[in-house]
C-alpha cells in the first residue's frame, strides 16, 4: 500500500514503558510503526502518540505468547506498510518472589512471554524478511541475560534464554550468508510502569535498582542498534559493571547480591495488597498508562551505550599499558640495582 516510501518497523510490548518509547522515537523519524500489545487504551494512545510525532501507526492487540497472533499481526502490518524493515522484540512479564513461592504456572507464563514471546516475533519477522534477504531484528535484553538476581529468577532466565537463542540463530544466518541481522541490546534500569504492573510477593513496593534512566534515553539506543547492527549493544554503565563483574568475579558477586539485592529492588512504602497485575491480563485496557513510571525525580535522561567489543579492547589495552608500566619500572629498577652494585 502507501507504506512503501518509508521504512517499517514492528514493536512488540509497544503500548508502554520501553517499547512506548521506541515507537516514539521510531516515528518522530518519519517510519511507519506497528504496535503489538494487548491493552485496548495503551495501543490507542500509542498509535496517536506517534502519528502526532511524525509517523505513521497500526495497532494490533495480541499476545506475543501465542505464536500464531504474532503471525496474523506481522501479515497485517506487512500488508498494510508493503513490508517490515526493522522488528523489535521488546514484550515481557516479570514476577517478583522467591523461587519457592512461585507457581509452575507463574514461570511458565513468564517463559512463553519473555523469552518465547521473542522467538514468536523473531519467526515472524524471518518469515517476511526472508523474501528480500533484508531487515533487522532487535532483541531488547537486560544485564540481567548475564548476571541474574534474587527475586527475579524466572524473568532473568528468560533473558539469558533469549541470549542463547540469539547467538545460535546468528550462526545459522552467517552459514547462509543471510544479509538478516540481528542484535540484542542489554538495558539497565529504567522508569517504567512495569514496576506497578509486575506480579509480586513481596512486602514493600518495587523499585528498579537505581540508578534509573528515563524510557526515551533507552529508545534513541535501541534505534541506534537497529540501524548499525551490532552484535550487541550494553547500555549504560551499570549494565557494564552488572556484566563485567558477573564475568570476573561471579561468586563475590552472588554474596553481594544475597546481602543487598533484596533492598535494592523495593522501596520503604507497604505494598499495596490485592493490586491488579499484567502476567495474563494487561493492565491497561481501560486507561493508558504511557512510557514512565513513577520514578521521574530519580530517572537520569541521558545515558551512555557501548558495543561490548570494545569495551573488551579497552579493557585488553589497559591491562596492557597497566602491565607494560609494570614491566618498564622493575627493569628500571632492576638496572638501578645493577649499578649500585657495581660501584
Amino acid at each position: 500500500m502507501s507504506g512503501t516510501t518509508r521504512p517499517t518497523v514492528v514493536v512488540t510490548g509497544g503500548s508502554a514503558g520501553v517499547g512506548r518509547a521506541v515507537a516514539v522515537a521510531f516515528g518522530r523519524r518519519g517510519w511507519n510503526v506497528g504496535i503489538v500489545a494487548r491493552g485496548r487504551a495503551g495501543i490507542a494512545a500509542a498509535v496517536e502518540e506517534v502519528e502526532a510525532a511524525g509517523g505513521r501507526a497500526l495497532g494490533y492487540r495480541a499476545d506475543v505468547a501465542d505464536p500464531k497472533a504474532v503471525e496474523r499481526a506481522a501479515d497485517a502490518f506487512a500488508e498494510e506498510f508493503g513490508g517490515i524493515d526493522v522488528w523489535v522484540n521488546n514484550a515481557m512479564v516479570t514476577v517478583y518472589a522467591e523461587v519457592e513461592q512461585m507457581t509452575a504456572e507463574e514461570f511458565q507464563r513468564v517463559t512463553d512471554v519473555t523469552y518465547l514471546g521473542q522467538v514468536h516475533g523473531t519467526l515472524a519477522a524471518l518469515r517476511h524478511m526472508k523474501a528480500s534477504d533484508r531487515g533487522t531484528i532487535v532483541h531488547v535484553g537486560s544485564a540481567l541475560a548475564y548476571r541474574s538476581i534474587p527475586l527475579q529468577s524466572a524473568y532473568c532466565a528468560a533473558k539469558a534464554a533469549v541470549r542463547g537463542f540469539v547467538d545460535s540463530l546468528r550462526t545459522e544466518l552467517l552459514h547462509h550468508r543471510s544479509r538478516i541481522r540481528l542484535t540484542m541490546v542489554q538495558l539497565p534500569a529504567v522508569n517504567t510502569p512495569q514496576f506497578d504492573w509486575a506480579r509480586s510477593r513481596l512486602p514493600r513496593k518495587l523499585e528498579p535498582v537505581p540508578p534509573i534512566f528515563q524510557p526515551e534515553a533507552i529508545a534513541e539506543e535501541i534505534v541506534r542498534a537497529a540501524h548499525d547492527a551490532p552484535r550487541e549493544l550494553w547500555i549504560g554503565t551499570p549494565s557494564w559493571l552488572a556484566i563485567f563483574g558477573a564475568q570476573a568475579a561471579p561468586a563475590l558477586t552472588d554474596h553481594y547480591l544475597a546481602r543487598h539485592g533484596y533492598r535494592g529492588e523495593m522501596t520503604s512504602q507497604a505494598a499495596r495488597k490485592g493490586r491488579p497485575d499484567n502476567l495474563f491480563e494487561p493492565v491497561d485496557a481501560k486507561r493508558d498508562h504511557g512510557a514512565h513510571g513513577r520514578f521521574d525525580a530519580q530517572a537520569k535522561g541521558r545515558v551512555v551505550a557501548a558495543d561490548p567489543l570494545w569495551l573488551h579492547l579497552g579493557l585488553i589495552a589497559a591491562a596492557g599499558l597497566i602491565g607494560g608500566t609494570a614491566l618498564a619500572a622493575a627493569r628500571r629498577s632492576g638496572q638501578r640495582e645493577t649499578r649500585i652494585a657495581a660501584r
